[in-house]
């Protein structure tokens, strides 16, 4: 019998974006996606395929995963649990093969936001009919999210879970929506939960009392003592809405080093520790937020000493005061900062200075036409991204120019109808726009 594990699924991009004030470009996205693939995270729920503006990032990263660019994470999509819904983001992304559903089943989210229009029955009825529609169109992973989970009825929770079963579901997403559940509460439920549906649990925390990533750890012991499979939802450097979400590394600690879980409970083994640094550095290069000096492990002070005890005690032996190795999240490499003379290329950029930068990347051009092309696509995403380009991103624009020019490209949606139609195009004599 195959031993329960711990999953991960990372919702940097889908959850972590929408984080207010903040976001992420189409190529950043992406190269998060490969990125997440190298470290080996289980999955990846990547975007929004009933988005007009997601379409072609989303079908090309799952051309990345046919080309074998993304092989270890598999990639999911997020959408309301209606079938209309599931039936556009099949049209929109036909390659689409995991999908997770949400929708609203506390007491407090149902007339809260439904405003009386639905009832409990309704949310089963919606549910079942959303299922049964992925179903139909070949989705391989189907996940039920329950928003607001925790301030849910639990008696709901499983009703609700187990008619989503059986109309195909194979995943329970127990979302703790606000940030409310404490980790022996998230435990006691989660336990429950999978006890009764046999369903693998998903765990969705926020950080609003700063309990997300205790709960989630807490809430995957639950799963994986009921006997079934634990997916912790993450997001990279606890990224997300309000206080943000668990944060990825901090929850793979949580399991491999603490008291409680070392050596007890197994993770995904396609996971690899070492390259926890790298994404966590890109991550906060991307939506220009620094890590916390004091974040665990990645953090500019997760390794420092300065008391004379504890330098002291440090140097001595490491284990005096460091619970794991900086070796291990892919610390530890000097890196080289150009104080003299820096070429770099961008929007405005020329093909001598954007040759030098490849060729310091060891990247060749067989022709003066492949190296123009580039060049071209370099300045899009420098346009797209509004930063300078990072070696990651002009090495995935190098080996997939086809790709990075389907993810840059976004067509708005226009179609004027009524009072826009008829006032677009007149003279109008003050507009008010500044």
């Amino acid at each position: 019998m195959k031993e329960n594990r711990i999953y991960f699924v990372d919702v940097t991009n889908r959850d972590g974006v929408q984080t207010s004030r903040l976001g992420l470009a189409k190529l950043e996205k992406t190269i998060i996606n490969l990125m997440l693939d190298n470290m080996g995270i289980t999955q990846s729920e990547f975007g929004f395929p009933t988005t007009k503006h997601e379409i072609n990032y989303l079908n090309g990263n799952l051309e990345l995963v046919e080309r074998g660019a993304i092989r270890k994470t598999k990639l999911s999509g997020w959408m309301r649990g209606i079938a209309s819904d599931v039936e556009l983001s099949f049209n929109n992304v036909p390659k689409l093969k995991n999908v997770n559903l949400s929708q609203s089943t506390s007491e407090q989210m149902i007339h809260g936001k439904y405003l009386g229009k639905k009832t409990a029955d309704d949310i089963l009825a919606m549910t079942k009919e959303a299922v049964e529609c992925a179903v139909k169109k070949g989705a391989e992973i189907i996940g039920v999210n329950a928003e607001d989970a925790s301030r849910s009825d639990i008696e709901f929770l499983i009703k609700y879970a187990k008619t989503a079963q059986k109309a195909g579901a194979r995943r329970f997403r127990y979302c703790d929506t606000l940030g409310y559940e404490d980790p022996q509460t998230a435990y006691t439920r989660i336990n429950r939960i999978a006890r009764e549906t046999g369903m693998d649990i998903e765990l969705h925390y926020h950080n609003d009392l700063g309990m997300a990533v205790g709960c989630s750890v807490m809430g995957a012991k639950a799963a994986i003592d009921a006997g079934v499979n634990a997916y912790i939802n993450t997001a990279i450097n606890g990224m997300g809405e309000r206080a943000g979400n668990a944060d990825l590394v901090s929850c793979l600690l949580a399991i491999l080093k603490s008291a409680g879980f070392q050596d007890k409970y197994k993770i995904d083994e396609n996971i690899d520790l070492s390259k926890a640094w790298q994404l966590a550095k890109y991550t906060s290069y991307a939506f220009g937020v620094p890590i916390p000096m004091n974040q665990p492990a990645v953090g500019d002070n997760a390794f420092a000493h300065e008391s004379g005890i504890h330098a002291d005690g440090a140097l001595k032996d490491r284990r005096n005061y460091e619970l794991y190795d900086f070796e291990e999240l892919g610390r530890g490499e000097p890196e080289i900062i150009e104080t003299g003379r820096m070429i770099t290329t961008g929007e405005y950029g020329g093909i001598k200075g954007f040759r030098n930068v490849y060729n310091n990347l060891e990247l060749e051009f067989k022709d003066e036409h492949e190296a123009r092309n580039i060049l071209e696509l370099v300045r899009y995403a420098n346009v797209h991204t509004q930063k300078p380009l990072t070696s990651s991103e002009l090495r995935f624009i190098y080996y997939y120019p086809d790709i990075a020019a389907k993810i840059m490209t976004v067509s708005p949606y226009y179609e004027p109808h009524g009072a826009i139609k008829e006032r677009v195009g007149t003279v109008i004599e003050s507009c008010k726009i500044v």
